[in-house]
């Protein structure tokens, strides 16, 4: 089952958040902290209330959290270069490590997807670290294609 998360699914969120901080961390410690989650329990009660945010949760036959997908709005109004088309951005999709493949994340894409088209959103979008080599070859398999690149030198 997908539904929108509610403030009771705060405390797993977070320990499936530091999952996600853990896979970064492994891959660059240079740049990510040990132990830690990109948002506290303050910031996601927030998030949840925010019309612009959209946090879903794939749940198990108990209403236990298997995983996220946290999507923005996002639109670049009166802009000069960017046209105004209005874009869904998956900011996290998280499967937590003991109920990986079981199509859980393609589920939670799924269903972005499907909330994207019922709601007239022009493209959906997300980043994706090279450190995760296994999450981009995830999304290529979703449909996904590479459009913008990031690009670093550590001096």
């Amino acid at each position: 089952m997908i539904r929108r998360a509610k403030m009771k699914d705060i405390p797993r969120l977070l320990d499936l958040l530091e999952q996600v901080n853990m896979v970064h961390h492994n891959g660059r410690p240079d740049l990510f902290y040990g132990p830690a989650t990109k948002y506290n329990k303050e910031e996601l009660e927030k998030l949840l209330d925010d019309q612009n945010t959209f946090i879903f949760v794939s749940c198990d036959q108990k209403d236990h959290v298997l995983g996220y997908a946290f999507c923005l709005h996002q639109q670049h109004l009166n802009s000069s270069l960017l046209t105004d088309i209005r874009t869904l951005y998956i900011d996290d999709i998280c499967v937590d490590e003991k109920a990986r493949h079981q199509h859980i994340g393609k589920s939670l894409y799924e269903h972005v997807v499907k909330f994207a088209q019922q709601n007239d959103y022009y493209n959906i979008t997300l980043n994706v670290w090279s450190l995760n080599p296994g999450a981009q070859a995830f999304y290529e398999s979703l449909g996904m294609k590479p459009y913008r690149i990031g690009m670093e030198m550590i001096l």
